[in-house]
């Protein structure tokens, strides 16, 4: 398998507590993703903000997060120094960073708190994939299953403690996130060490991203991911939006099904990865594009159909939307060099999100004309890319 070098002796002689423990921390970072959006109704009303705040939040994060990864992989800081040392550090600074969210007191200020949130998100997610891919050879894709799945559950559940505090002060999401998010950062710090499977890179090499790209797995790895990076986050950032519009539910409700719909991607992560281990991650990352591009095109029919269909679809798009993710983020690491798989994988990331910008706002323009039931669709078409890409890499050991 190309760019991993492990073996059967090395798998085995993996701690048990490894995998939970990243599999904590990463949960843990990730909570403060869409803390923000969480509370948006809030933030707007105590700042006397417009009503488009909402999604200023949510590409505020994303610029962060790719400004974030860009750095990070430019500066190859993920193999030149040690990535717990460096997930630990961001989590303590992103957790820092979402608490000033409590005191910024206008929409420059609010902005400039979630920008640098997502900035050093860059430290948490992909560098937790990077640990994760320096302890585990054979079992990466299971592995990377489990930490996606904590991404998402991370993501998700801002939502969750919305609902239940819901009648208390909305500072109160902030503190717990901030909290969470610290915690996850000490446990990596003292209780793990860096991987066996490291191996450190170089110094700055302007020509590195030029260079992993150049590898064809990779190339239909990376784009493959890029299609499904189109669906995902507008999918997650439009559903509290979706059940609002279509169902005549309370706030709170709305935050709970969202939590449920978001979170059942984690479900669909770790039976991804298991799943990976029988057929490969590529078949399972092709099944899950399919799977959730058939959504995209159903969507015209679930948004005017009964409540029971609505719900139903709903929480079978968001199982399968990001359970592809663990299983590209493989193949990007199995295919990328060894002394460059972090800034291969960050890189990959950076790209990905950015691409995320342009699907959330053409959403977000198509949803406010015409007829609503089919502004979504237009999702579709990076499914259908992604599966031309991934097509290519099956039978190839993957």
């Amino acid at each position: 398998m190309k760019g991993v070098r492990t073996n059967q002796n090395e798998q085995q002689k993996v701690p048990a507590y490894v995998l939970p423990l990243i599999v904590f921390s990463q949960f843990a970072g990730t909570s403060l993703w869409f803390a923000g959006n969480a509370i948006a109704p809030d933030l707007i009303a105590a700042n006397n903000l417009p009503s488009g705040t909402t999604g200023y939040l949510t590409s505020s994060v994303q610029f962060g997060f790719i400004s974030g990864t860009l750095v990070f992989a430019i500066f190859t800081l993920a193999d030149r120094i040690s990535p717990v040392r460096l997930f630990a550090i961001c989590s303590l600074v992103a957790g820092a960073l979402n608490l000033s969210t409590i005191f910024a007191d206008s929409l420059v200020m609010l902005l400039i708190s979630r920008f640098g949130v997502g900035f050093f998100l860059a430290g948490i997610y992909p560098v937790g994939m990077k640990i994760s891919s320096d302890w585990f050879g054979k079992g990466l894709g299971k592995a990377l299953g489990y930490l996606v799945g904590a991404l998402v559950l991370g993501t998700a559940i801002p939502h969750l403690i919305r609902g239940y505090t819901a009648n208390l002060p909305w500072e109160n999401v902030l503190f717990i996130t901030s909290l969470v998010a610290a915690l996850g950062g000490i446990c990596m710090f003292l209780f793990l060490k860096d991987g066996p499977l490291r191996q450190r890179g170089g110094g700055f090499d302007p020509t590195a991203i030029i260079k992993v790209f150049s590898q064809l797995n990779f190339r239909n790895a990376a784009l493959g991911y890029f299609g499904h990076m189109w669906e995902l986050y507008t999918m997650w950032a439009f559903v509290p939006w979706i059940l609002s519009q279509h169902i005549g539910i309370s706030p709170e409700s709305v935050s709970f099904l969202s939590f449920a719909i978001i979170a059942a991607g984690a479900l669909g992560c770790i039976m991804g990865g298991y799943w990976s281990q029988k057929v490969g991650s590529a078949r399972v990352a092709l099944i899950a594009l399919i799977t959730s591009g058939t959504c995209c095109l159903l969507s015209p029919l679930l948004l005017d159909g009964s409540v029971l269909i609505f719900v139903s679809i709903l929480l079978i798009w968001g199982f399968s939307v990001v359970a592809d993710s663990p299983q590209f983020s493989t193949v990007v690491a199995q295919t990328a060099p060894p002394e460059s798989k972090g800034s291969a994988l960050t890189i990959v990331n950076s790209i990905g999100f950015a691409i995320t910008i342009p699907s959330i706002e053409l959403v977000n323009w198509l949803s406010q004309r015409g007829d609503s039931g089919w502004f979504l669709i237009v999702l579709a078409i990076g499914p259908i890319l992604g599966i031309i890409s991934t097509r290519s890499l099956l039978g190839r050991d993957l």
